[in-house]
C-alpha cells in the first residue's frame, strides 16, 4: 500500500484529497499545511508520494520540491495547484516535479497520476 503525504494550506483539500485517496487503497500517512512542515513530515514519514501546493505561508511548494529532491532524488512529487502558468509548470518539472494537476482536481485524475508514477 502506497503511504502520501499532503502539503497544502486548505484544510478543505487535505479533506476532498484524503477521501479520494483512501477510497482508492491509499493511506494518508500525514498531513502538512506549509512547505516548512511539508519538509519536516517527509523527513518522519518517508512517504511514497507527496502532493504538495505552490503557495503556501512560511515555505512555498517549489521551494520545498527543491530541498526534497536535494535529499530524495527519486521523491515522487506531484504538484496539485491552483497557479498553472507555463513558468510555474517549468520550475516545478525543474526542481522534479513528476506530475503537475491543476486544481479543481477529480479523482480520476488524481488516480490517473499516481498509476503514472507505478
Amino acid at each position: 500500500m502506497k503511504k502520501v503525504l499532503i502539503v497544502d494550506d486548505s484544510p478543505m483539500i487535505h479533506k476532498l484529497l484524503g477521501k479520494v485517496l483512501e477510497e482508492n487503497g491509499y493511506t494518508v500517512c500525514g498531513h502538512a499545511y506549509n512547505g516548512k512542515e511539508g519538509v519536516d513530515k517527509f523527513r518522519e514519514l518517508s512517504p511514497d508520494i507527496i502532493f504538495m501546493d505552490i503557495t503556501m505561508p512560511v515555505m512555498d511548494g517549489l521551494e520545498a520540491v527543491g530541498i526534497i529532491k536535494k535529499e530524495a532524488p527519486h521523491q515522487n512529487i506531484i504538484m496539485l495547484s491552483a497557479m498553472g502558468d507555463k513558468d510555474i509548470m517549468d520550475d516545478a518539472r525543474q526542481l522534479g516535479v513528476d506530475i503537475f494537476l491543476k486544481k479543481p482536481f477529480d479523482a480520476y485524475k488524481i488516480i490517473s497520476a499516481i498509476s503514472k508514477l507505478s
